[in-house]
């Protein structure tokens, strides 16, 4: 498939049916496997042979849609998650561990936000936060001697700032460590980071990818770019032997293109079980069967949404970065040419009291803790997503109390914009 454009591998990426078979991926609904003898599942336990013996840690299902994110991304191998956050977790526990370091863009999803802020420095692991405008010299300030990974998104939510990739891929390889980027907003079908110099892709499918608010999960895919044996000391865990797994060293055994997925699933998935159903994996990819037809609608229909709220007298501010004139209107140019996302924020003159009476008016746009959907959603993310921040974090992370995130789905643009105006009106 690695010859098909982007459109051909939505449809029919990561599996290839055989005479007789299903043209659909088959669910395979199992706990386990069977086998012949126990000679043969020890093969399998020593990673001495492919296959599947326990769904936590592999399935079928899992695997084929895993290879069309992959396929799609441009990636060597990639593997299911129970959700985005476990797999930015995944994505970054893989390889910083209790006394390591990680850089991280400051514009990222509140939830991403306190799980580094919080939850993984009590593991040992701290994280500096820079601005994604920073320059470069103020970048590479912010590495240390053990910093393992640098991370970010390629369209913030809900900041909607965009990631300078290759300004962040040159620092994180100047200091020998890898590009982490979550690309849920844009998706592959926008922008494929590996082409600017990422080498670590993220995703909540949960959005855009299942796009039908049906199946919570998440997806890690490796570009196979990075060289682990040529940074050995920064990352033991992929570079010298594994005692949990017979004294395996994933980099010597699984190459540059395998070594991080096979270890993130036979360490990580093996001792978390942050697995994605079969069934969630099912609905999943019937979402990616028409990604390429929705994405440019979003677009479509959000730049039509921010051009008019641009316009209104009681909008203070609209960030969209498809706007022209938008801050990051020249980035998205230049990483995302066809579309950025369908998401717009925007700001009242009225502050968060008039946020809060624009959302209870709202009819078609549902209140909702989702995003990226083919229903058009809203919500107001300092009461709710990003709520555990403090005033200094929310404007760190680009946010301030009286904005509003309006995920535009795959509606008429003409009814959204009614159903703004009417809400608009009771301001």
């Amino acid at each position: 498939m690695s010859d098909y454009r982007i459109n051909t591998k939505c449809v029919q990426g990561g599996y290839t049916p055989g005479n007789g078979e299903p043209r659909q991926i088959p669910i395979i609904q199992s706990t386990t496997f069977k086998y012949a003898t126990s000679e043969d599942m020890g093969k399998l336990f020593d990673l001495e042979a492919s296959g599947y013996f326990y769904t936590r840690l592999q399935n079928p299902t899992n695997d084929m849609v895993a290879a069309k994110i992959c396929d799609m991304e441009g990636g060597t191998a990639a593997m299911l998650t129970s959700s985005g956050q476990a797999a930015n977790f995944y994505a970054i526990f893989n390889i910083a561990n209790c006394g390591d370091h990680v850089v991280s863009s400051s514009t990222i999803y509140g939830g991403t936000y306190n799980l580094f802020h919080v939850t993984m420095r009590k593991m040992g692991i701290d994280f500096t936060f820079v601005s994604p405008d920073c320059t470069e010299e103020e970048l590479n300030a912010a590495f240390r001697p053990n910093t393992k990974a640098v991370f970010g998104e390629t369209i913030a939510n809900p900041a909607l700032t965009v990631l300078d990739i290759e300004k962040f891929a040159r620092a994180a390889h100047a200091h020998g460590v890898p590009l982490v980027v979550d690309n849920t907003f844009a998706t592959p079908v926008n922008c494929r980071p590996f082409e600017w110099g990422c080498d670590i892709v993220t995703h909540s499918t949960t959005k855009y990818m299942d796009g039908h608010g049906a199946g919570v999960g998440g997806c890690i895919v490796d570009s196979g770019a990075f060289d682990w044996l040529a940074h050995a000391d920064k990352f033991p865990g992929l570079c010298t032997p594994d005692d949990s797994y017979h004294g395996i060293t994933y980099a010597e055994k699984f190459g540059q293109g395998g070594a991080f997925i096979t270890k993130c699933t036979a360490q990580l998935m093996r001792d978390f079980g942050s697995i994605q159903s079969p069934q969630n994996a099912f609905l999943l990819n019937l979402g990616l069967e028409s990604l390429h037809v929705r994405m440019p609608r979003h677009c479509e229909n959000a730049l039509a949404v921010a051009q008019y709220l641009k316009a209104h007298p009681k909008i203070s501010f609209v960030t969209y970065p498809g706007l022209e004139g938008d801050k990051y209107y020249d980035l998205a140019q230049k990483y995302m040419p066809n579309g950025t996302c369908g998401v717009v924020s925007f700001g009242f003159q009225g502050g968060r009291a008039a946020a809060e009476t624009f959302m209870k008016h709202l009819k078609l746009a549902a209140i909702e803790t989702h995003v990226a959907d083919a229903r058009t959603c809203t919500l107001h993310p300092a009461s709710a997503t990003h709520r555990q921040m403090n005033d200094e974090e929310l404007a760190a992370a680009g946010i301030t109390p009286d904005l509003v995130r309006f995920s535009c789905g795959i509606e008429d643009a003409a009814d959204l914009i009614a159903d703004i105006d009417q809400a608009l009106a009771q301001v």
